[in-house]
């Protein structure tokens, strides 16, 4: 199969501000392992057709109940990864995968009800389903348990920084929407790479909430804006293919990807500079002790 070529020095090729080439690869955490799922279901509904209406009502909720499961397992993949992927998160509040592997052992018990000739005896559903419930926690495993890095973290003070975490993400969202619009590939590179930059200060923001305060402006007032600024350029470029207009928007991105980019480097310096002044403190309270720290 033939594969484009591309790079920092290609026509349509894309660098950072400060002349880095960037590789963007979004991988679906879910993937093909969960989607795979829904196909029990419609094999279910097909095969109780034609067996009188018990069992079709019986493979009807069977079905149903497996295509909850398969969703669950989906939806709780993705939050998993979103777990993993953050120095300081929550745990889910609603254990997805746990509830998936019950929705699919339950569709499993359906099913096999659905389709035995001895009546309504339950050892054999309940010896499947749980058989398959207990499989699908193997194959999957358990949905995070606990909170990580949250210790001496104010609550409520997280709780800030994910309103405004939530509203700058809708605004990202809403940018890539708008881009949409323009049909311009080079654009659209080129705002995902500020997207890119923009969840950098939020990562940083959501593991230390202090530096909400400084970062607000660039995650509410600076995101709106662009976001308008995305909007406006997609309906020009939509209509005149206007190259001035794009010339200017991709200019803006690039002075908002600098600011962006230094406003998390300050944060993280901040960061250093406090701790530095809590182990000076802490050796000069050692030292009043008569512990020596060599």
């Amino acid at each position: 199969m033939a594969k484009r070529f591309g790079g920092k020095y290609s026509p349509d090729g894309q660098a950072a501000p400060d002349g880095t080439p960037r590789k963007r690869i979004e991988v679906d955490p879910a993937g093909g392992r969960s989607n795979v799922l829904f196909a029990p279901a419609i094999v279910l509904v097909f095969t109780s057709l034609n067996d009188g209406a018990t069992s079709l009502a019986l493979g009807l909720a069977g079905a149903a109940s497996l295509i909850l499961a398969a969703w669950l397992l989906r939806e709780g993949l993705r939050a998993e990864a979103e777990f993993n992927s953050r120095k300081v998160a929550r745990k889910p509040a609603i254990p997805r995968k746990i509830l998936a592997s019950a929705a699919a052992g339950l569709g499993a018990a359906l099913a096999v009800l659905a389709h035995q000739d001895g009546g309504f005896a339950i050892l054999a559903p309940m010896l499947f389903g749980g058989c398959t419930a207990a499989l699908q926690l193997t194959a999957f495993g358990l949905d995070p348990m606990k909170s990580k890095g949250m210790e001496g973290i104010d609550t409520f003070q997280q709780d800030r920084v994910a309103r405004v975490v939530d509203e700058a993400e809708k605004l990202l969202a809403g940018m890539s929407d708008a881009m949409a619009r323009a049909k311009d590939r080079r654009a659209a590179e080129r705002l995902a790479a500020f997207q890119d930059t923009a969840r950098d200060l939020i990562r940083t923001v959501e593991e230390d909430p202090r530096d909400l305060t400084a970062a607000r402006k660039y995650l509410s007032v600076y995101l709106r804006g662009a976001r308008d600024a995305t909007a406006k350029f997609a309906d020009i470029y939509s209509r005149s293919q206007d190259e001035q207009a794009r010339a200017d928007y991709l200019a803006l991105l690039d002075d908002l990807d600098r600011n962006f980019a230094a406003r998390t480097r300050k944060s993280l310096l901040e960061d250093r500079g406090d701790l530095t002044v809590e182990i000076d403190v802490l050796r000069e309270r050692l030292s009043r002790e008569g512990v020596r720290l060599d």
